[in-house]
C-alpha cells in the first residue's frame, strides 16, 4: 500500500500499510484519504521500522502544512517484530470513519515510477506522463488554479456536482489562463466512464490547458 495508495487515492477512502517498505514512493498523493501505518518496533529487516517512522514524519509535515488534509495514523508496536500479533488490526476501526471523495477541492498528484494518465478530476494526454512530475490543483467556486511543470498539458474534468457548468470557468496554470463556458458532451461522459469504469469519476465536460 505504500506504492498503491498514493497512485490510486482517487479510488479509495482510506488505506493501511502493515510492515512494508516504501522504496522511492512519496506520500504527496495521500492528501484526501486516510492512511494508517503500523510496524513492529523490532522489525529491522530492510530497516522497515526506521523507514516507517521517516514516512510518518513526512506525513506529519504535510498535515501541518495542509490543515484538514493528510489524515494518518502511525504506530510502532513495542516489542513486536514483523508479526505484530494482530495489534495492527486497530487500523481497520480507524479507517471506517473515512468516506471516499472522488472530487475533492484540492488534489496533489505525483507521478511515481509507475505512471498514470488520470487522477481525480485531472488527466493528461496518453504518452505524456513522466516519473517525478508533480501537479497541485485547487478549485474555488468557478476558479481552478494549477501548479504544474511548464509545458505540461492538462485536461481538467468537470461536472455539475463540482461547479456551475452554465457559467464560465477560469483555469490558471502558471502564466497560462483559460476562461470558457465548459460544454457538456456525451462523448466526454462516455470517455471518462470507459477509462476507469467508476461512476464517481465520470465527468461531462473537459477543458485543456498547458502550464506556462
Amino acid at each position: 500500500m505504500y506504492q498503491l495508495a498514493p497512485r490510486m487515492a482517487d479510488r479509495l477512502a482510506a488505506a493501511a500499510m502493515m510492515a512494508g517498505h516504501p522504496n522511492e514512493t512519496q506520500p504527496l498523493g495521500l492528501r484526501n484519504i486516510g492512511f494508517a501505518l503500523h510496524v513492529g518496533a523490532e522489525d529491522g529487516g530492510f530497516n522497515r521500522n526506521k523507514v516507517a517512522a521517516e514516512f510518518a514524519a513526512k506525513l506529519d509535515a504535510l498535515e501541518k502544512a495542509n490543515p484538514g488534509a493528510y489524515a494518518h495514523q502511525f504506530e510502532l508496536h513495542k516489542g513486536k517484530g514483523h508479526w505484530m500479533e494482530l495489534e495492527d488490526a486497530k487500523a481497520v476501526r480507524w479507517m471506517e470513519k473515512f468516506t471516499r471523495n472522488p472530487t475533492p477541492d484540492k488534489i496533489a498528484w505525483r507521478q511515481d515510477d509507475v505512471t498514470h494518465d488520470q487522477f481525480y478530476w485531472l488527466a493528461i494526454p496518453p504518452g505524456t506522463a513522466a516519473a517525478g512530475d508533480e501537479v497541485i490543483a485547487e478549485r474555488k467556486g468557478q476558479q481552478i488554479t494549477i501548479e504544474a511543470p511548464a509545458g505540461k498539458k492538462l485536461l481538467v474534468r468537470l461536472s455539475d456536482a463540482m461547479l456551475d457548468l452554465d457559467q464560465p470557468v477560469k483555469i490558471t496554470a502558471g502564466k497560462a489562463a483559460v476562461e470558457a463556458k465548459p460544454e457538456r458532451t456525451i462523448a466526454t461522459l462516455a470517455k471518462t466512464l470507459a477509462e476507469r469504469g467508476d461512476p464517481g469519476l465520470v465527468f461531462s465536460a473537459e477543458v485543456a490547458v498547458t502550464a506556462e
